[in-house]
C-alpha cells in the first residue's frame, strides 16, 4: 500500500486556477513509521485538488520533500476523502477530554481491541479494558464511572458523530435538548442554527448538504434569510432591511438562483415562527424589533415618572466644591443638578468638556442629598461602561468601583446569555452608563430588562464618535428624538483652552481643516511624507518614547492590512520596544513571533478571567513546550492562555482606532494615508484624535487627512428608536 498521512485540511496558503494549492494539514494518522513524528502537527502540502473542506478528513498518498526556500512539505501525488466509519467517531468521543488520561493513542489501542461495542463493553464488562496494553486500572475506572454518568448520551452522541459532528459539537448539541437532539434535527436540520448560538450557519448547512437536505430545501432558505439579516445587521447596524436587499445576498450565500416571490413566501413563514418581523415594507429580526420595542417602552416609563423633588441643591454643589477644591462651570452645574432630580438623563459633549469629570460630583451630591455612608453610596450607585479600560478610567475620576456591563449583568460566554435578566433583576437606585456611543441596541436592552423598573439612568457619551460595533445608533437616536432629558457640555475643561488637540478635534466635528493648527506647538504635529516613508517615521517618534509606559503610548491605524496597517506596524514595532533576546522566550502562534514583554490587546471578552474586548496587556511568561501556554498581565491580573484561545489576541504596538474606544493615552500616532480611503471618515478620525491627550503625532498625507474630515458619509443606519419615541409603537 502507497505511503500516506490522514487528518484534517486545516486552510490554504496560496491557490492557482488550475487548482494547484498550498495549504496547511493536520496529520492525525499514517502508515509509515518515519512520519510518525509528524503526528499531531500541523504540515505544509502541496498538490492539485478538485476541492477541499474542513469538515472531512482526507487521505494524502505522496511523499515528504525539502523545499528549499519553505522548508519541509508533503507533496501530494493523490488523495481520497475519508469514509468515517462509527469506530472513528468512537476514538474522538474517548479523546474528546470527558475521560481524563485517555488520548488518541489509548482510545485507538481501546477500540482496535474491542471494536463497534467498545462503549457496550467498557459500561458491563470493564475488566476486559485491563487485558489491553497500556490501559491502567485507573484509566478502567475513570472511563466506566465517566461512561455510566453518560449512559443516556453517549448513543446520540455517537450518532451525532456520524452524522458529521466532531464531540465537541455533539455534546453542546446534547446539553441543549438532550435525548430529543435527534428528533430535533429529524424535524428541521437549522433547528441547530436557531437555537444554538455557538455552532454557525455555515458548519450546520454543510453538515445538512452533507446530510442529503436538497439545496432549495425551504427549511435551508428560511436559514439561510435569517443568517444573512444576522450578517448584515452586524456588518451596517441596520435594524430592518426590504425585500429586494435580502434576496441577492441570500442567493450568494446559498449558491442558487431565487426569486422575489419565493423569498417572500419564506418570510411570510418565519414571520409565523416569530423569527421575524414586519412593519410596514420593513423586515426586521425578531430579536432587534423586540430589543428596540422594549428599550422605547422602558425610556417612555422613566420619562413619565415624576422628578425627583430636591431643595437647597446648589448649597449641595457649593459644599461638593469645596470639598474636591474644583469649580463646576454653568453646563457641570446644570449637568450635576438634573442628574439628582430627572429619572432618564443624556449628558453629552465633545472632548475636553468634563463628561467623565463631573461623575464625582453626580454620586457626592447623591451621597449627601440621601444622608449615606460611602458604602451605602457604592451599594446603590451602579458606574457601568461597554470596555474594561472606559470602566477602569471611570472608578479613577469616580473614586467608586465601575464594572463593564458584561460583568455587570454575569455574562455566561458558553451561552451568550446573561445570568441578570428579566426575571433576576438587580436593584439599584441609580445607574450611570459612560462611553455610551459603544453600546449596541441588544446590550442595552438587556440592560435595561436586568434593572429594576424604578432605576434612574444617566446616559454619557459623545455622540460624534463612531457608533457601536453591534446594532443601532442608541446614544445619537435618544438625542435626535428630542423627547429624553439631553444636557449639552460645551465649554471645555479636561484641558486648557488653547491645545490644539482639542481644537483639531473640534475642528473636525465641525468638517473644516486649518493647516496652520500644525507644528505651532509641541502637542500637535504633522509630518507630511510618502507612502512608503510612514513606517520609517512612525519607528523613528516611536523610538523616542521606548522608556513610557505602555500604557500612555499608542499607535491608531484605520486598517489591519496595507504597508502602513497595524499588522505590519505591529510586527516592525515589536523590534523597536522588545528586541529578541535570549531571556525572552518566546512562541509562533499562526506564523507570528510573540515573545515574553510583548503588548497585546485583547480581542474577545473573558468574563471569569475579568478580562474584557480592549483591555490591553504585556506577556509577563511563555511556556514553549509540549504544554504550549502564555501568561498576559493586564494592570496586574495576570490570565492564563491555552493554545485554545491565543486567537484571544493580538500584538497592541498598533491597535484599531474601533479597539481604542472608551481610551486614553498621553501619546498618540495616527497614520494617514490614501490607501486607507475607504475607512477615511470623519467620525472614525474624530475618535482617534479624542483618544489623545497631550502630544498627537499625524502622519502621511495632508490631502488624505482632509478627505477624511470632509467625509462625513460614514453609513447612516436605519434604526426605529428615535422613530418609535416620537411616533409611538404601532
Amino acid at each position: 500500500m502507497s505511503n500516506y498521512i490522514k487528518g484534517e485540511y486545516k486552510r490554504e496558503i496560496f491557490s492557482s486556477d488550475t487548482g494547484y494549492i498550498v495549504g496547511l494539514f493536520k496529520v492525525k494518522e499514517t502508515n509509515n513509521e518515519e512520519w510518525e513524528k509528524y503526528l499531531n502537527t500541523t504540515i505544509t502540502f502541496t498538490g492539485y485538488f478538485h476541492e477541499l473542506n474542513n469538515i472531512d478528513n482526507y487521505i494524502f498518498y505522496g511523499s515528504f520533500v525539502e523545499h528549499e526556500k519553505y522548508g519541509m512539505q508533503f507533496q501530494t501525488t493523490s488523495y481520497e476523502r475519508s469514509v468515517p466509519e462509527e469506530k472513528d467517531s468512537i476514538v474522538e468521543f474517548l479523546t474528546s477530554g470527558l475521560f481524563k488520561g485517555i488520548g488518541e493513542k489509548k482510545a485507538k489501542k481501546i477500540v482496535d481491541v474491542l471494536g463497534k461495542d467498545t462503549l457496550k463493553i467498557i459500561l458491563e464488562q470493564p475488566n476486559n479494558l485491563i487485558l489491553i496494553p497500556g490501559i491502567t486500572e485507573k484509566n478502567k475506572i475513570e472511563l466506566h464511572n465517566k461512561l455510566q454518568d453518560y449512559e443516556a448520551s453517549y448513543e446520540v452522541i455517537i450518532k451525532l458523530g456520524n452524522l458529521g459532528f466532531t464531540t465537541r459539537e455533539a455534546m453542546i448539541i446534547y446539553n441543549y435538548y438532550k435525548e430529543k437532539s435527534l428528533l430535533k434535527i429529524d424535524e428541521d436540520f437549522y433547528n441547530l442554527y436557531y437555537d444554538l448560538s455557538n455552532l454557525s450557519f455555515k458548519r450546520i448547512d454543510a453538515l445538512a448538504l452533507k446530510n442529503n437536505i436538497p439545496n432549495g430545501d425551504v427549511t435551508r432558505i428560511e436559514a439561510g434569510i435569517i443568517y444573512v439579516m444576522n450578517e448584515l445587521t452586524n456588518n451596517y447596524g441596520h435594524s430592518y432591511y426590504f425585500i429586494h436587499e435580502l434576496l441577492p445576498f441570500v442567493e450568494k450565500a446559498l449558491h442558487l438562483d431565487l426569486n422575489k416571490e419565493y423569498i417572500n413566501n419564506c418570510l411570510d413563514s418565519l414571520i409565523k415562527k416569530g423569527l421575524v418581523v414586519k412593519k410596514e415594507d420593513y423586515y426586521y429580526l425578531a430579536t432587534i424589533y423586540n430589543d428596540e420595542v422594549y428599550i422605547v417602552n422602558r425610556l417612555n416609563l422613566l420619562m413619565h415618572t415624576k422628578d425627583n423633588l430636591v431643595k437647597n441643591i446648589d448649597e449641595y454643589i457649593s459644599k461638593i466644591e469645596e470639598h474636591y477644591s474644583l469649580t463646576y462651570n454653568t453646563d457641570q452645574k446644570e449637568a450635576i443638578e438634573e442628574s439628582i432630580k430627572k429619572n432618564i438623563l443624556v449628558i453629552t459633549g465633545g472632548p475636553g468638556t468634563g463628561k467623565t469629570t463631573i461623575l464625582k460630583g453626580i454620586c457626592e451630591l447623591y451621597k449627601q442629598v440621601n444622608k449615606y455612608t460611602m458604602d451605602k453610596v457604592v451599594e446603590n450607585i451602579a458606574l457601568l461602561a461597554p470596555t474594561g479600560r472606559a470602566s477602569k478610567r471611570m472608578s479613577e475620576e469616580s473614586g467608586m468601583p465601575a464594572s463593564t456591563i458584561h460583568r455587570f449583568l454575569k455574562w455566561n460566554k458558553d451561552n451568550n446569555s446573561f445570568q441578570v435578566n428579566e426575571y433576576n433583576k438587580v436593584k439599584k437606585d441609580l445607574v450611570i452608563i459612560d462611553e455610551a456611543s459603544m453600546i449596541d441596541v441588544s446590550l442595552f436592552a438587556s440592560l435595561l430588562r436586568g434593572l429594576s423598573v424604578h432605576t434612574r439612568i444617566i446616559i454619557v457619551g459623545d455622540v460624534d464618535q463612531l457608533p457601536s460595533v453591534g446594532p443601532g445608533q442608541v446614544l445619537f437616536d435618544l438625542i435626535d428624538s428630542n423627547k429624553i432629558n439631553v444636557k449639552y457640555l460645551n465649554t471645555l475643561y479636561r484641558q486648557k483652552e488653547e491645545s490644539n488637540i482639542i481644537k483639531l478635534a473640534y475642528n473636525i466635528r465641525e468638517g473644516v481643516l486649518d493647516p496652520t493648527i500644525f507644528n505651532k506647538e509641541d502637542d500637535l504635529t504633522f509630518i507630511e511624507c510618502s507612502n512608503d516613508e510612514i513606517l520609517k517615521k512612525i519607528e523613528e517618534i516611536s523610538y523616542t518614547y521606548i522608556d513610557y509606559s505602555y500604557k500612555n503610548f499608542q499607535i491608531l491605524a484605520p486598517m489591519y492590512k496595507t504597508l502602513n496597517g497595524i499588522d505590519n506596524i505591529n510586527n516592525k514595532l515589536q523590534t523597536t520596544f522588545n528586541k529578541k533576546s535570549s531571556k525572552k522566550k518566546e512562541i509562533i502562534v499562526n506564523d507570528e513571533v510573540y515573545r515574553e514583554g510583548d503588548k497585546v490587546i485583547q480581542l474577545t471578552n473573558m468574563p471569569d478571567e475579568n478580562v474584557y474586548n480592549g483591555d490591553i496587556g504585556i506577556i509577563d511568561r511563555v511556556v514553549n513546550s509540549t504544554k504550549k501556554e502564555i501568561y498576559i498581565d493586564f494592570d496586574g491580573n495576570i490570565v492564563k492562555y491555552t493554545q485554545a484561545n491565543f486567537i484571544n489576541f493580538k500584538k497592541a504596538y498598533a491597535i484599531s482606532i474601533h479597539k481604542s474606544q472608551g481610551s486614553e493615552f498621553d501619546v498618540v500616532i495616527i497614520p494617514i494615508v490614501k490607501n486607507f480611503q475607504k475607512m477615511l471618515y470623519r467620525k472614525l478620525i474624530y475618535t482617534a484624535v479624542t483618544r489623545c491627550k497631550s502630544r498627537l503625532y499625524l502622519i502621511g498625507d495632508l490631502s488624505a487627512l482632509e478627505f477624511s474630515i470632509k467625509n462625513n458619509n460614514s453609513l447612516i443606519r436605519r434604526t426605529s428608536i428615535k422613530k418609535f419615541l416620537v411616533d409611538g409603537i404601532n
